[in-house]
């Protein structure tokens, strides 16, 4: 059983990708796989009304007294445990929409509020939740570090960094009930999973978790060849139709806008290198982003561009709060190059992301992405914005360096295959049996 605490149906996170490409590799090796949600959806016994709640939480909204109602139950019934409850997936409701968002499952589960209450009486009472009502696994496989635990079940919890320790200043999470949660993980879990040697070693040492307790699996690019594969003609007409963008004509990054993302020096050394390509961002505002995008404004950041007799005003750097994940395929494989320089990565998906679709990465030597991208990749220290900038310039005027990472990308990729992360998962898997 895998939890769903990431997988929004809505949009995708670095994690949420992690917890779904857990889901796919876990039905090729065989397993029966479950999900366990925790939305807002009430276990009503109305079949197809429970379907429904889980595509849509507020489905309908119960008079205040019965959410009080509910509301007071949960609190005084969550210390004993939360129980779950099957949701019917019978196919009346059409979820094609989220076909790009779905993990692949044998049955879904569903437990009201679960994180949310597992938190509050971590906060209060400092132990865990035990989860009632389930078909008990063989595996737990919490994607994220939970105050959860399945009695019965080997319960791994998968650490994809300590961000929040390693550089406090740059998350939102409370450090105190952060670091004994961790702590609490490392003693109480079965195992403990990680993405990186870069994080194993920081759990290692920051945590004083046992070397063999410890597992690095590394991650798995698997973009759906119906998107990868697409024919250049249509990549080229999505980016310029829909995004308004010159195929091959812009840098790009994606992901979270937040302080580590190191968004603020990017903008910097973007418009620093004075390149005409513009650079596209593309992904919603978290903490801080006010401040890492402070330095685009309208004399910063716009242009008099002349096409034959008509003079239009251009962003230099453009943003798109979000791009549905078929188009964000097209829009990394259009680009002349990604940029992620990022302060600080327990792995780096978009890096791997990008090579594998032949994009051209510019990253950090910062944290994991020196894993990830080998000598794939032009790598930068994320915090001198000057050779940041030079780096920009050299990637965009140097073609034959742009076509020689793109190929160095695609077989660096191949090292992070589906095949190799299955096989890390199945013998972490058979060793926990």
């Amino acid at each position: 059983m895998i939890d769903g605490y990431n997988l929004n149906l809505e949009k995708g996170t670095g994690v949420a990708t992690y917890a779904r490409n857990l889901s796919y590799e876990c039905k090729k090796l065989g397993y029966k796989t479950d999900i366990l949600y925790g939305t807002r959806a009430s276990p009503g016994v109305n079949q197809l009304m429970r379907e429904i709640a889980f595509f849509d939480p507020y489905a309908g909204t119960p008079p205040k007294w019965l959410l009080y109602l509910r509301h007071a139950r949960q609190i005084m019934t969550s210390p004993v445990g939360i129980k779950a409850g099957k949701i019917p997936i019978t196919g009346k409701v059409i979820t094609k929409p989220f076909a790009s968002r779905m993990p692949a499952y044998d049955q879904i589960w569903n437990a009201p509020n679960l994180f949310g209450r597992a938190l509050v009486q971590f906060d209060l009472f400092g132990r865990f939740n035990k989860v009632l009502g389930l078909d008990t696994p063989d595996i737990m496989h919490w994607t994220y570090p939970l105050p959860l635990t399945v009695k019965g079940a080997k319960n791994i919890y998968t650490m994809h960094d300590l961000v929040p320790l390693r550089l406090p200043y740059t998350t939102l999470d409370n450090k105190r009930r952060y670091l004994n949660l961790m702590r609490r993980i490392v003693k109480s879990s079965d195992h403990i999973v990680t993405v990186s040697e870069t994080s194993r070693r920081d759990i290692i040492e920051m945590l004083g978790c046992p070397e063999e307790k410890v597992t690095n699996t590394y991650q798995a690019v698997d973009i759906p060849a119906k998107y990868a594969n697409k024919p250049e003609e249509v990549v080229r007409r999505e980016v310029e139709g829909t995004l308004g963008l010159e195929y091959k004509g812009y840098f790009l990054f994606f992901g979270s806008i937040e302080p580590k993302k190191n968004i603020g020096r990017l903008i910097e050394a973007y418009l620093a290198s004075r390149i005409e390509a513009p650079l596209v961002i593309i992904g919603a505002q978290a903490w801080k982003s006010e401040q890492e995008l402070r330095l685009i404004n309208d004399s910063t950041n716009r242009y008099l561009e002349q096409i034959d007799n008509f003079v239009f005003t251009r962003d230099r750097i453009r943003r798109f709060e979000y791009a549905p994940f078929p188009l964000l395929v097209s829009a990394i494989r259009g680009a002349k190059a990604v940029c992620f320089p990022s302060l600080y990565e327990g792995f780096g998906l978009p890096v791997l992301e990008a090579m594998h679709l032949g994009t051209p990465v510019i990253t950090s030597t910062e944290g994991s992405t020196p894993e990830v991208a080998g000598d794939a990749a032009l790598m930068v220290d994320p915090y001198d914005t000057r050779a940041l900038a030079e780096a920009i310039r050299e990637m965009d005027s140097n073609a034959e360096l742009r076509a020689s990472l793109s190929e160095k990308g695609k077989r660096q990729a191949a090292l992070f295959s589906s095949e190799r992360y299955r096989e890390r998962l199945q013998a972490l898997y058979e060793k926990l049996f």
